[in-house]
């Protein structure tokens, strides 16, 4: 062994230590270790397990097991490169900290670290920001004035809690292009329900605006968060409560009845109107019908009149003393077939009155006494 070798001469062996020289503390008065002699003797070591130090076989076998080492240490460095994406990940690969590319779910490999690296965000996963209200544990949740209270375009207040959900649409943009995702969200979720809310008077907001209002806000927030590059994707928006202010609800319910009142009294004049306005216009369109018809068959008459005048005169030109005999007759009979009637005739002796026989009396007194029969 290089050890004996290396001892000082004399009959018998010491006692060495490892490096040729007596230990300390030993028997014998022994004197203390020379360092220039052990380190000359490490370098002999040294040489006769490098290679081509001269020390034979030991030496080559010692190369050989340097450099198998070294190659596994490399094959081992190399498979460091393996990784794989889980279903709900993407894999963002970062060469010497900057952004490369991403990576769908699967076995996939880049170069061993320090060179490149792998962050596989879950992006499947789908993340929940309240507004207006916070998680107190076990009592419950808390209302955020600062964050629910908002004012409307006819200058009321409303108390809005609503919920945000969002997951990670581009791992690479998530990342690196904002530095607080959470924070961002909730920002630009209360930023646009805000901007929103400005728009619109405090009344549909209560009622039927709730629907209208989620759809702008959540289309906002993915137009602001598309232009901040935030590789985010909004994918509901829920209103949790929308009321008025807590310390003027009561009035404000008042408010609301008075309204009710109001549109119900509004209600009930425009049902009357609907009412009375068809029933005033078929009245006028009757009255407008009678009077044309009343016109039309005035004219008609006077048309009728006015032939038979020109009939009657033609006849009287034919023979005047005849019609003019016929129309007297006519008119007499008109004129005197109603009325009471006494003949005088001068030619007959006595007082000069010719009796007649009243049928048209004997028909009156005849009808009451049959009426009285009847009864």
């Amino acid at each position: 062994m290089p050890w004996s070798n290396q001892s000082g001469g004399g009959g018998g062996r010491k006692n060495t230590g490892p490096w040729g020289s007596p230990p300390p503390g030993g028997g014998g008065g022994g004197q203390p270790p020379d360092l220039e002699e052990i380190l000359r003797r490490s370098q002999d070591r040294l040489k006769t397990i490098l290679p081509g130090g001269g020390g034979g076989g030991a030496g080559t076998i010692g190369a050989r097991g340097i450099g198998l080492v070294v190659i596994v240490l490399i094959g081992v460095w190399l498979l460091s490169g393996i990784y794989r994406v889980e279903p709900d990940e993407q894999g963002v690969v970062l060469r010497f900290g900057e952004y490369t590319e991403w990576t769908p779910p699967g076995l996939h490999y880049h170069l061993p670290y320090p060179i490149e690296r792998v962050i596989t965000p879950k992006v499947t996963r789908v993340n929940r920001i309240d507004i207006g209200m916070s998680d107190s544990g076990s009592r419950g949740t808390r209302d955020v004035p600062e964050e629910s209270l908002m004012l409307t375009g006819d200058e009321n207040i409303v108390d809005i809690d609503f919920a945000v959900f969002w997951v990670i649409k581009e791992a690479g943009e998530y990342l690196f292009n904002i530095q607080n995702p959470e924070s961002t969200v909730k920002a630009v979720a209360e930023s646009a329900m805000r901007e929103v809310v400005g728009t619109m008077n405090i009344q549909p907001i209560l009622s039927v605006a709730r629907q209208q209002i989620e759809t702008d806000v959540q289309q906002l927030m993915q137009k602001t968060l598309d232009s901040y590059g935030a590789g985010i994707e909004i994918t509901q928006l829920q209103m949790q409560k929308v009321d008025p202010p807590a310390a003027v609800i009561d009035s404000f319910r008042d408010v609301q009845a008075a309204k009710a009142d109001q549109e119900r009294a509004q209600n009930e004049a425009q049902a009357y109107a609907n009412r009375v306005v068809p029933e005033a216009r078929g009245d006028a369109s009757r009255i407008i019908q009678q009077a044309e018809a009343y016109r039309e068959r005035t004219i008609a008459e006077a048309r009728g009149q006015a032939d038979r005048f020109v009939k009657i005169y033609d006849e009287y030109a034919k023979a005047p003393d005849v019609t003019r005999e016929r129309m007297y007759l006519e008119t007499m009979e008109r004129v005197l077939g109603g009325m009471d009637k006494v003949i005088i005739d001068n030619e007959v002796g006595g007082n000069g009155v010719v009796p007649y026989l009243p049928l048209d009396q004997l028909n009156r007194s005849s009808q009451p006494s049959t009426q009285q029969g009847a009864r």
